[in-house]
């Protein structure tokens, strides 16, 4: 297999990455919501979860166990605090790769009080027998501890107070079956809107301090890609550039001139985006090329260039995946400014991309079976191929 040469931290440090920086988790913490009513966005969910909190009040009983999926940076972690304020329950917060035994699940599980909310982020990397034991957890409310090892060894059960946990995931297709049909309530949250986004970065303003015009607003969610992090970061970047500048108030020429300095452009692609889509279009004529190929043509690794800058790609219509490689859409074409080729190959291989490119940017970070192509490249040629395709 052919591998990109640079290392790469698979895009964690990118201004338009969803996940979380360690730096800015306290900043976030004080711009969340605090309550329902507060969330903006998400108007299906938020309804759905809002009727399972108010029976469960009403009955006097805990609210049934929650699963929220969906890509980073949409307000899962927001919503389990939400969950636990509104049911006036303390919160624990842990994740799936700090559970790697089941004897770590069963600490905290014996730990936990009556009523209490137990948050665990990317649930569907736990470890085996940390499901296992979940499982009796969320149903009987006790777990089996075994004491002693072999012919000796004794099985204890172990009472539990009713509890909630509220079970959060990017990659819902990896949870197991007996797991997820133990969630009571399973919510999908979705890309924000461009008005919504503009709302979450009103309310964030308020509490930074900036005065911003509506254009503003406006400018800095459409570069945001849906996400609600990434707007909020790209509102601070804008809080930096403008304090710097010694501006008071911020309209949008000055949003995008900040917004330009941090090379996020205005469909909210980055210097990586670009290079792929440049790479593509400049170097293979807007392809197909196969993936390792597009890794080595750009200096990134194969993981980097199809777990952080192809889905977002495929997503908003810029690139498109076929079984012959990858190949650049009329959009990327336009956005680069460049005239796309007119050819009777590229025009049908177009036609070979589905209407729902969303669903394709889902699957775009499953392991999905490839073909198995040899390895041929032909950089004079129409076609790329690899053992990546």
């Amino acid at each position: 297999m052919t591998t990109a040469g640079s290392p790469s931290n698979h895009g964690d440090d990118r201004i338009v990455t969803g996940t979380s920086m360690n730096e800015e988790r306290e900043v976030e913490a004080a711009l969340r919501p605090r309550n329902l009513s507060e969330f903006v966005g998400q108007h299906r969910v938020r309804d759905q979860l809002s009727l399972v909190l108010e029976a469960a009040k009403l009955r006097g009983a805990t609210a049934d166990h929650i699963l929220l999926s969906g890509p980073p940076g949409l307000g899962k972690t927001t919503l389990s605090m939400i969950v636990a304020e509104e049911m006036n329950a303390p919160l624990r917060i842990s994740s799936g790769p700090a559970i790697q035994h089941s004897g770590d699940l069963a600490a905290i599980l014996s730990s936990l009080t009556e009523g209490e909310v137990l948050f665990l982020d990317e649930i569907h990397r736990m470890s085996r027998p940390a499901e296992e034991m979940l499982y009796m957890a969320m149903e009987d409310f006790r777990v089996d501890i075994v004491v002693g090892k072999g012919a000796g060894a004794t099985s204890i059960p172990l009472e539990l107070p009713h509890f909630t946990i509220v079970g959060a995931t990017t990659r819902a297709g990896l949870l197991p079956g007996p797991l997820r049909d133990r969630f009571g309530f399973t919510g999908h949250l979705d890309f924000y809107s461009t008005q919504e986004l503009e709302m979450v970065l009103r309310r964030s303003a308020v509490m930074l301090d900036m005065k911003l015009t509506t254009e503003a607003f406006t400018e800095i969610a459409s570069r945001s890609r849906g996400t609600p992090r990434i707007a909020n970061r790209l509102l601070r970047r804008v809080r930096d550039w403008a304090l710097v500048n010694q501006l008071d108030d911020v309209d949008a020429q000055a949003a995008a001139a900040a917004l330009d300095m941090y090379e996020v452009d205005s469909k909210g692609l980055d210097r990586l985006d670009r290079s792929v889509l440049d790479a593509l279009c400049t170097k293979f004529h807007g392809g197909p090329v196969g993936l390792s190929t597009l890794a080595i043509a750009v200096g990134e690794e194969i993981e980097t260039v199809e777990t952080v800058a192809e889905p977002y790609l495929v997503r908003e219509g810029f690139l498109g995946r076929t079984p012959r490689g990858r190949i650049a859409m009329p959009a990327a074409w336009e956005h680069l400014g460049l005239v796309p080729p007119e050819d009777a190959s590229a025009q049908g291989l177009w036609s070979l991309i589905p209407d729902d490119s969303t669903a394709l940017a889902k699957t775009s970070q499953q392991n999905e079976a490839r073909d198995a192509y040899g390895h041929q490249e032909n950089l004079d040629g129409i076609l790329y191929f690899d053992d990546r395709d």
